[in-house]
């Protein structure tokens, strides 16, 4: 009969066992999509060298989106590039896709190379069935990148999470604004948008 000592070393080489993940670098990311492994239309983004599916967009969320789009587009015209589900460069095995971007202008508008941390002013997460996964995985990533500032756009409570001042991987700074509340990008102070204008 096995003895306590016995069975915790067999659990401990089970455990050593246990296959390994394979991660994957953005390159071998990219090459995956050239070589048709990830289709055109597949929603997935690299996060700490995993692919992430990620969640089909509702109607909520689409209507959202295409709000803060045509708000932010109107208001930062010269002053910002606005990046819509576009990539971002964060490390070799972490490249994301933010529903809004607001992008530092670049003459050459990202055509060699997408944007890093140091491109971003403001990103903004909306959120329904993805919630816990942004407000848990990937608010932290862009805290730990230096992201200087990140709203979480939180549909089934009916709020905005404004997350300010990176430090030491977190966010010091944390807000929430409701309904008849507005907030401001610390990039653009002068501009104010309603949470009723986000939400609709």
């Amino acid at each position: 009969m096995a003895n306590a000592a016995t069975i915790g070393g067999r659990q401990k080489q089970q455990r050593r066992r246990l296959p390994a993940r394979r991660l994957f670098s953005v390159d071998e990311y990219y090459r995956m999509a050239e070589a048709g492994i990830l289709g055109p239309d597949e929603r997935v983004e690299l996060v700490e060298g995993e692919i992430i599916q990620m969640a089909p967009i509702g109607d909520a969320h689409g209507a959202c989106v295409i709000g803060l789009t045509d708000w932010f587009g109107a208001h930062t015209q010269g002053r910002a590039l606005l990046g819509v589900q576009t990539a971002l460069r964060l490390t070799p095995n972490l490249e994301p896709e933010p529903d809004i971007m607001l992008l530092r202008r670049r003459e050459d508008r990202y055509w060699h190379g997408h944007p890093t941390a140091a491109d971003v002013l403001l990103i903004i997460e909306v959120s329904d069935s993805s919630l816990r996964y942004d407000r848990e995985t990937k608010l932290p990533l862009y805290a730990r990148e230096g992201v200087p500032e990140a709203w979480l756009v939180d549909l089934p409570h009916e709020r905005i999470e404004a997350y300010r001042r990176p430090e030491n991987g977190h966010y010091q700074d944390v807000e929430t604004f409701t309904r008849g509340a507005s907030l401001s990008p610390l990039a653009f102070p002068d501009l104010s948008i309603g949470v009723d204008e986000i939400l609709g």
